[in-house]
């Protein structure tokens, strides 16, 4: 099967990485598994020797779909969707383990599409996710970097993010030509709570759309007396964006939803 360019298709195929990979699910024969973007089913078939409860994949490509069926047929459920028009769909009855090898080009989209999700630490246990790793870079980066900005911020939001590993481009086929790192994401039991997420992506929005001007600018966007909740929230108008906290944010996004 020709991986697709426009679906972003890289597919993994070094088998000892894909049984590793499938290792830090710790799944149980209780566990319900999803697997986003299964391609040609080389992790699902790692996933299916580790005997889950259930295995449901979703893909995309009708081709692929049909190939994975004719494979796993009996083994596991198969959703022919696309995951960003799908997972506002799924229910389970208990958390759930997720694993991708998300497509380059959508990896953020569907890990935001998650984040911001209601009762995310009922419905799902972990995430198991491959992303390009200046993106994973940019998820895991803490303040006062420079790959600290929005994705670190919603990622942390709500998510306890680790990384596993760096994966060299020979892994895949086709051989991308950056490496790619290995993360996995659980949610909080407890976090800020937010009226709306989107309220957190417009401020985030706002403050990194010029990340090395001072957030005097868009603190002046976002509030008229811009001044006085600089100085209840002790903020320094000459910092840059990279410069504020996670928590600081959440706190900024507070202010502008209770005055909204």
């Amino acid at each position: 099967m020709k991986p697709k360019k426009s679906l972003g298709q890289n597919f993994l195929t070094d088998v000892r990485l894909l049984k590793t990979i499938a290792e830090y699910g710790n799944i149980s024969n209780n566990d319900t598994v999803l697997e986003i973007g299964p391609g040609t089913g080389n992790l699902t078939n790692a996933l299916i020797n580790k005997n889950p409860g259930e295995l449901i994949i979703i893909e995309k490509d009708d081709k692929l779909s049909k190939l994975l069926h004719e494979k796993f047929e009996g083994k596991l459920k198969l959703v022919n969707k696309d995951i960003l028009l799908f997972y506002k769909n799924l229910r389970f009855n208990k958390p759930i383990i997720v694993f991708g090898n998300l497509p380059y080009n959508i990896s953020t989209k569907i890990l935001v599409s998650f984040i911001k999700l209601e009762n995310l630490n009922k419905n799902y246990k972990k995430f198991i996710f491959i992303f390009q790793k200046e993106v994973a870079d940019r998820i895991i980066a803490q303040d006062n970097t420079k790959n600290y900005g929005r994705l670190s911020i919603l990622s942390t939001w709500k998510m306890h993010v680790q990384k596993i590993m760096d994966i060299d481009p020979k892994c895949f086929f086709p051989k991308p030509k950056v490496w790619s790192s290995l993360l996995i994401f659980t949610p909080k039991l407890k976090f800020e709570k937010l009226k709306k997420s989107e309220n957190l992506e417009h401020i985030t929005n706002i403050f990194f759309h010029q990340r090395r001007k001072m957030i005097k600018k868009p603190m002046k966007q976002l509030f008229t007396k811009y001044e006085e909740v600089a100085k209840d929230l002790n903020l320094d108008l000459n910092s840059r964006p990279q410069n504020i906290s996670v928590n600081k944010y959440l706190e900024i996004c507070k202010i502008y939803e209770n005055l909204s």
